[in-house]
């Protein structure tokens, strides 16, 4: 084997024993470098292995030389932070619309970008209240169609599934073929959403990816969100998923609020820092919203009982105490 080829080899597989094996706690001497290297057939000196470490690090990889607690390389910059890949492995966790199998395969490329060290320790240091996983295999393709689709700015065709009862059974049914527009993909509630226009409407309906099997572009064109919602430029879906609830559709309107100050967290939560507060007098203050209001919204306010009230507009308000009619009848109230 050429000597320029053996070196390249030789400075790759330097490179990956530190990505996998070293971090700030756990460095390795260069005789430790020297064995490891040894073991895959790989003929290497002290003098060697300083001259392949600066030649990483003249190309951009931050290796330090440690000597607590005890002396040794280590790769101390990575392509995440620590606390970031904790981060990005919580959330699959936590995603339902992953399944057992695509979880396990997330995760294990995850614990690649830490040190073997850091994967270990890191392993079951999160403790949650996981949902259920669903069992769609295809959610990946169906993220990668509609990424695409979206790009081409063309119609996308789905089986979208539903779960019915028969006798004392639940099935699960293949559903029915839609033909969608495509605008967005949303996460929301730990459930990932399609937002798009089903062509016999003209507004945006939602569809859970979970629930779409044999997706397809087709080669129809897609019809611009220009002519089903207020946005202009461009289809901005974080302001769509801010404006709704539960991703329920609804007309678009400014609602009046009453709520207790102990409602301020749970409002903080969905409609961010820019409330405007008025009317504040014992222990209760007003807030104007603009929101979709539909039966996502009803939902929402009626979880929060007495501590936030419609105040307008008054078919809302309506809507609410019918709501709450209903409920009482159901517990004869």
């Amino acid at each position: 084997m050429r000597q320029n080829e053996t070196g390249r080899i030789r400075i790759l597989a330097l490179l990956e024993l530190l990505d996998e094996l070293t971090d700030e706690e756990h460095p390795l001497s260069s005789q430790e470098l020297i064995g490891l290297l040894q073991e895959q057939g790989i003929s290497t000196g002290r003098k060697t292995v300083y001259r392949d470490v600066s030649a990483l690090r003249a190309h951009g990889f931050e290796i330090l030389f440690s000597r607590k607690p005890k002396a040794g390389f280590f790769l101390a910059e990575r392509r995440f932070e620590l606390p970031e890949v904790r981060l990005l492995m919580d959330a699959v966790q936590a995603a339902p619309f992953l399944t057992e199998k695509k979880t396990a395969e997330l995760m294990r490329k995850l614990s690649g970008l830490m040190s073997r060290t850091q994967a270990g320790e890191t392993a079951g240091k999160t403790h949650m209240n996981l949902r259920p996983k669903y069992d769609n295999e295809e959610i990946y393709y169906t993220i990668d169609a509609i990424s695409r689709a979206v790009a081409q700015k063309k119609k996308i065709s789905f089986l979208y599934r539903r779960h019915v009862i028969r006798g004392n059974r639940i099935v699960r049914e293949e559903g029915r073929r839609f033909v969608i527009s495509p605008y967005a993909l949303i996460w929301d509630s730990d459930k990932y959403y399609l937002a798009g226009n089903y062509e016999k409407y003209n507004d945006v309906s939602v569809y859970r990816l979970d629930r779409i099997k044999h997706a397809e572009i087709t080669a129809r064109a897609a019809r611009p969100f220009q002519e089903v919602s207020g946005y202009r430029d461009r289809f901005d879906a974080e302001d769509y998923a801010a404006k709704t609830f539960h991703l329920y559709h609804g007309e678009l309107q400014t609602v009046v609020l009453r709520c207790a100050d102990e409602a301020l967290e749970p409002l903080l939560d969905k409609f961010g820092g820019n409330l405007k507060i008025s009317e504040r007098e014992n222990g209760f203050f007003c807030v104007r919203v603009k929101v979709f209001a539909g039966e996502g919204l009803v939902e929402w306010l009626l979880q929060y009982g007495d501590r936030i009230c419609v105040l307008a507009p008054q078919k809302l308000r309506d809507q609410v105490a019918e709501r709450v009619r209903c409920i009482g009848k159901a517990y004869g109230f």
